[in-house]
């Protein structure tokens, strides 16, 4: 399991850190310790200082994915700093007169140019961010609408009061008058919701309707430094009796590791978009030492593999879901899973991956894959002109990609890479193909040539490896078999031949991960070189498990 990222605490109130037993499906488990540390947590809402600090760094080295990430944030016409905002005294979703879509933009606006000042330092974006937060600060007095202005309040009220948090402290930025524009104008939507659902059913509105309330609750209180709505927002999502609270949202672990969603049944961008919110919230929740990921034996893990393995393309088990509606709540059922919206992209995927894959060590495959296929993440303004496009913040891969491991390679000397359970086999090439293969002195000069390779520098990322043989070609994966090739020169052949290193399960090993296949790492298989999808076991461990040692020629 890798380092996790420092982690910070808003307040003394929150130093004890509590453990919980993070079971990883059929047989793992992982203890995991959200650790509050000794500084203050501001910034500590979906981003730490911590975070940004790694942002900037990976970016000025134009390290991979980050620096992929960054450009999809430059390009996004949301975070240049000649943006216009449009303030209004009334916001209106649902009915008539919806101008929220006003809102959105400009939130992502601000949300894009903070990022674009914390990594790169430049004070005109940071004056754009902040210039959209006081012209509305000093301006919006209300949201209204039918009972969509309940989703504005939470959707916008948290993604708002994230951006508040990342310019706290930045000169001219009025945070009293947005700290008051936050508890005036949506925490009382925000807490009407939870408390009442309108005057409906307690499980009459999905669970993102509650998701996204407990989001702003949970995000004001941390701007406002307000630990009783902090308090409420996680004991909500404990023990709370809507749809949003944890036991709703994921109300069937199948056998096997997946746990159903509540959406699912519905539709797979609504279900999707829960990722986005579920993800959000224990986010903001670990940044202030406080562990709702690993909840119920990560229960919401068990719910991304599920939702991501469906909108893959495979089959998942389905139980009925019966719910009441209404006022009077007359009972609906779902039968079986939705096929609506399938494969919808959103950008919610890094942030759970990089949270259990990455902080916790866990197999996350579905989740994986997933990362691969829409990395890098866009935001606001990269999925559409609707509000679907506008539900997360987005840019995971910029923020919320995490280094895999701590281990390191010699860069630019030659080596052999020995395996770890079977130290007598050599990674080799032979007849294009990868191979483990016995290979000692007594071996003849062309075996020992092809069990040695050079060590470079990563073709598509300078922090990861690639493997070069003696004849000038690299070793790459193409159908998940690990071949020897010659350089094409094509973004798609660097990154197949890119591979990160992390420990391995022996004193000085490592074991190779893809640079575009997270959660895909070299190994060997009946002695033939794979990518395989980690699978959580110690023989997979051991199988992808090398030794960088003398070389044989």
């Amino acid at each position: 399991m890798s380092p996790r990222d420092p982690l910070v605490s808003r307040r003394t109130a929150l130093k004890t850190a509590f453990d919980t037993v993070l079971a990883a499906g059929a047989g793992a488990a992982v203890l995991a310790r959200a650790e509050p540390a000794a500084a203050a947590g501001h910034p500590g809402l979906l981003h730490t200082q911590a975070d940004f600090d790694r942002m900037r760094s990976m970016v000025n080295a134009g390290a991979q994915p980050w620096k992929a990430g960054w450009d999809r944030l430059v390009a996004n016409s949301h975070s240049q700093s000649t943006w216009t905002p449009n303030p209004q005294a009334t916001i209106i979703r649902g009915g008539d007169g919806q101008n929220y879509g006003i809102l959105y933009n400009d939130i992502h606006a601000a949300y894009q140019n903070a990022l674009r000042w914390k990594v790169s330092g430049s004070t005109a974006h940071g004056d754009k961010a902040r210039d959209i937060l006081n012209v509305w600060s000093g301006t919006l007095t209300t949201v209204a609408g039918n009972a969509d202005r309940f989703l504005a309040a939470g959707i916008y009220g948290y993604q708002f009061a994230n951006v508040g948090e990342i310019m706290r402290g930045y000169g001219g930025f009025d945070l009293a008058r947005f700290q008051r524009m936050m508890l005036n104008v949506f925490l009382p939507l925000n807490e009407s919701f939870l408390t009442n659902h309108n005057d409906a059913c307690i499980t009459n509105y999905w669970a993102n309707w509650d998701l996204c309330t407990m989001n702003s609750i949970l995000a004001i209180g941390v701007l406002c430094d307000r630990q009783d709505l902090i308090d409420r927002a996680v004991t909500y999502f404990k023990t709370g009796a809507g749809n949003g609270s944890i036991m709703h949202a994921i109300p069937f672990v199948h056998s096997g590791g997946l746990a159903q969603w509540q959406e699912s049944g519905r539709d797979q961008g609504h279900t999707m978009m829960g990722v986005g919110q579920m993800g959000a919230f224990c986010e903001m929740a670990w940044n202030q030492g406080i562990d709702l990921y690993g909840y119920d034996g990560n229960r919401f893990a068990k719910a991304c593999e599920y939702i991501a393995k469906y909108n893959l393309g495979e089959d998942v088990p389905f139980t009925a879901y019966t719910w009441g509606t209404g006022q009077n709540c007359a009972q609906q059922t779902q039968t079986v899973i939705s096929s609506a919206s399938r494969g919808e992209v959103r950008p919610v995927w890094e942030t759970v991956y990089h949270h259990y894959a990455i902080r916790r060590g866990l197999p996350m495959p579905y989740s994986a894959a997933f990362v691969a296929q829409v990395r890098p993440e866009g935001g606001g303004g990269d999925y559409g002109p609707n509000s679907g496009g506008f539900d997360q913040l987005g840019f995971g891969t910029l923020t919320h990609a995490r280094v895999p491991g701590t281990a390191t390679l010699p860069t630019g000397t030659t080596r052999s890479l020995r395996s770890v359970n079977y130290p007598a086999r050599y990674i080799r090439h032979q007849n294009n193909l990868g191979y483990l293969h016995e290979v000692s002195a007594s071996s003849d000069a062309q075996t020992r040539q092809d069990a040695t390779f050079t060590i470079v520098a990563g073709l598509a990322a300078p922090n990861g490896y690639s493997l070069r043989a003696a004849n000038g070609q690299y070793l790459r994966h193409s159908g998940w078999r690990v071949r020897l090739a010659a350089d094409d020169g094509t973004a798609l052949f660097k990154a197949d031949a890119t591979f990160y290193a992390v420990p391995g399960t022996a004193s000085g090993s490592v074991r190779l991960e893809s640079s575009n296949y997270p959660g895909r790492f070299l190994r060997h298989r009946n002695y033939e070189l794979w990518v395989d999808a980690y699978d959580g076991t110690a023989g997979f461990r051991d199988d992808s498990s090398f030794t960088a040692v003398t070389a044989w020629a």
